[in-house]
This record gives structure tokens, sequence and C-alpha cells, in this order.
């Protein structure tokens, strides 16, 4: 029995000196990896900050008070993009995409000069003629619309799909 505890604790020694040299080696490797560039594929910048520019969302024409310039934004998951949303302020208009607030993640928003940094996006809500422009990244695909609250009825809509 003493031979077993004794063998027991040589193995052990022997586990304890070469761990901490396999660990060594192993992190000597993964320094000298990431100085030759093995870690930029993985860590290309801030995607949320190289953002597609999409056609203006507008809201209103001259031919139509009910006009809606696009009618689908077809998305991709992993791409940063910015939307301008303008409305020309014949009609009262509160844009709503709460399905499509939900799969995104919103980096900001910027409206009269402002950055406003939120969680989610409920409503952009244009009395007059103004605004806003929405920076994001999709994150779940799907078919979400948009609309001018109470105004769908008249055409005010549209949807946003993200693959």
């Amino acid at each position: 029995m003493a031979r077993g505890r004794l063998g027991w604790g040589i193995q052990n020694n022997k586990e304890a000196i070469t761990m901490p040299t396999c660990k060594a080696m192993l992190l000597n490797l993964l320094f000298i990896g990431s100085l030759l560039g093995f870690d930029q594929s993985h860590a290309a910048g801030d995607l949320t900050r190289r953002t597609q520019a999409l056609p203006d969302l507008k809201f209103g024409s001259e031919e139509s008070d009910y006009a809606v310039s696009q009618k689908e934004y077809q998305l991709e998951t992993g791409v940063a993009y910015q939307l301008k949303v303008i409305a020309d302020g014949q009609k009262e208009c509160a844009f709503q995409a709460p399905e499509f607030a939900q799969s995104i993640f919103l980096r900001k928003v910027e409206a009269g000069g402002v950055e406003i940094k939120a969680v989610t996006l409920v409503e952009l809500e244009f009395e007059d003629a103004g605004e806003a422009e929405i920076f994001f990244l999709p994150v779940k695909p799907g078919t979400y619309p948009f609309y001018c609250k109470g105004l769908q009825n008249k055409g005010m809509e549209g949807r946003f799909v993200i693959k």
C-alpha cells in the first residue's frame, strides 16, 4: 500500500512538472501566432462602423401624401446598414417596425444634430417634415413589416427582409 501511495505521488510530480511546461509552450505558440497575424482572421474590426447606405425611405411625395419610396429592403445578417427615414410633412407619420426592432442590433439614431444611443427603437414620430438616420446590424432572419401607424390602409407600409 505504501508503494501505491509513493508511486501515485511520483506520478503527480511528473504531471505537475509537465503540465506547466505544456501550458507555457502553448502560450508561447499563441503569442508568436498573434505576432504573425493568425488572429486577424477572427478580429477584422467593428462591423457596426462599416455601414452600407440603403436607399432613403421617404414618406409622402408631390404625387401623393401617402407615397412610400421603398416598399421592400433586402438585408443580410451580419452586415451593418444605415437608413435615412424622411417625412415630407404632408401627413403626420409615426414610423414603426416593432418586430424588426427586435431582430437588429441598434447602434444609434441620428436626428436633428443629435446622436441617440438606445437598446431598441419603438417609434420615429414625424409631426412635420423631418428626417432621422438609423444605424443597425440585422441579427435575426425573417420578414418584418414597417409602416406609419394608422396609415397602413393608405399604403404607407413596406417590409424588411433579412436573410
